[in-house]
């Protein structure tokens, strides 16, 4: 489900160029660093993006952006290097407070995110990888065929753009959803003149193509799962293998898809979303026990209660205090324990040992 709301902010980068960002859901943090064709406002209609967002909100609070001269960020008189590429998503995190936090970085923009990750291993929990490749296909290492195949398309892209030129105007979301159904379809041809111009738009994707993360992956350090389309015309299924094959430990899971950018409503979804749950909420555990050092007495019996299944009015009548009380202690319980429910406080505490004390040695805090 969608979340009902989103805020939206804005944080000045390095070269003070002001970058859009954006946030909604609630529980553990994750960064997610889009697909350049995206719009922190329209994302939040599009049959493409929305379904993206859903998921990533679910259990998380999403913290996303748009790309200098795109969307919402400024747009004009702005320079695109990968530098200032990667000093926008320092930005971000920096600007949204988070300490630490998982990391879901698509397309080009995963080397955006990689030295990040690389100079800062505590503070990345879980990086997530989607469809992407070592190096770009403009590098100087690149072999000539790719070179003059990355050239092509940047210069389809361009006049594509404007939606001028009949058949150029779709052949950007063709390549990235040639499955789309026709609502999705104009959807995105839409959302690409929205998201920028053409002049910023080829200037963006030939910086993330220009780029190179191949000496960065190995020397990754937290946990790592890489998404790839089998049959992506955008990005060969070789290339995810690669990733994953210069990640240390990493898992590499393929999708049955021809999209680069995966769609709800084809059978590779399912797949894909069970896979990131279950990714990332190994994550949401790990944060949680490092946060139960931050709880006070009063607040561990009370966890210590929750974990026996017990009620506020139980728990009211057994510590002595109002069930007012009680309910301001397990909100502070949540935000600390950095989850959105009841429920989900329970199975990480019960994860870390609580609720196995006998209901008798319960409560022997100092009263609050």
């Amino acid at each position: 489900m969608l979340p009902s709301t989103q805020q939206i902010r804005f944080c000045t980068s390095r070269d003070g160029t002001r970058i859009a960002y954006g946030t909604c859901g609630s529980g553990p943090p994750l960064v997610w660093v889009a697909h350049f064709v995206h719009h922190l406002n329209f994302d939040w209609d599009s049959p493409v993006w929305r379904p993206w967002i859903s998921a990533l909100a679910k259990r998380h609070t999403l913290i996303r952006y748009d790309f200098r001269g795109t969307g919402l960020s400024d747009r004009t008189g702005v320079k695109f290097t990968f530098e200032k590429l990667a000093e926008d998503f320092e930005a971000v995190v920096s600007a949204s407070g988070v300490r630490d936090f998982s990391l879901f970085a698509m397309s080009g923009g995963a080397r955006v995110a990689l030295p990040f990750a690389v100079k800062n291993p505590e503070r990345v929990n879980r990086l997530v990888l989607y469809g992407t490749s070592p190096s770009g296909p403009l590098t100087a290492k690149a072999p000539p065929e790719r070179v003059e195949n990355m050239q092509v398309q940047l210069k389809a892209f361009e006049m594509g753009w404007p939606q001028d030129v009949p058949g150029f105007g779709t052949f950007l979301t063709s390549l990235h959803i040639p499955d789309a159904t026709a609502e999705q379809t104009r959807s995105f041809n839409e959302l690409l003149r929205l998201t920028t111009s053409a002049e910023n738009g080829v200037a963006l994707l030939r910086t993330l193509v220009e780029s190179d993360m191949q000496d960065l992956l190995p020397s990754l350090r937290c946990p790592t799962l890489v998404f790839h389309s089998r049959q992506s015309a955008v990005l060969s299924f070789d290339e995810g293998r690669k990733v994953a094959a210069l990640v240390p430990d990493a898992r590499f899971v393929p999708l049955e898809s021809r999209n680069h950018i995966l769609l709800d409503t084809e059978p590779a979804w399912k797949q894909f979303v069970h896979e990131l749950d279950e990714f990332l909420l190994d994550a949401s555990y790990a944060s949680a026990t490092g946060a139960f050092d931050d709880l006070t007495a009063r607040e561990r019996d009370v966890l210590e209660l929750l974990a026996h299944g017990l009620s506020n009015a139980d728990i009211s009548a057994r510590l002595k205090i109002s069930e007012k009380t009680v309910r301001n202690h397990v909100s502070v319980v949540l935000r600390k324990l950095g989850v959105n429910s009841r429920a989900k406080a329970v199975a990480v505490a019960r994860d870390a040992g609580f609720g196995r004390r006998t209901m008798s040695n319960t409560g022997s805090s100092a009263r609050s």
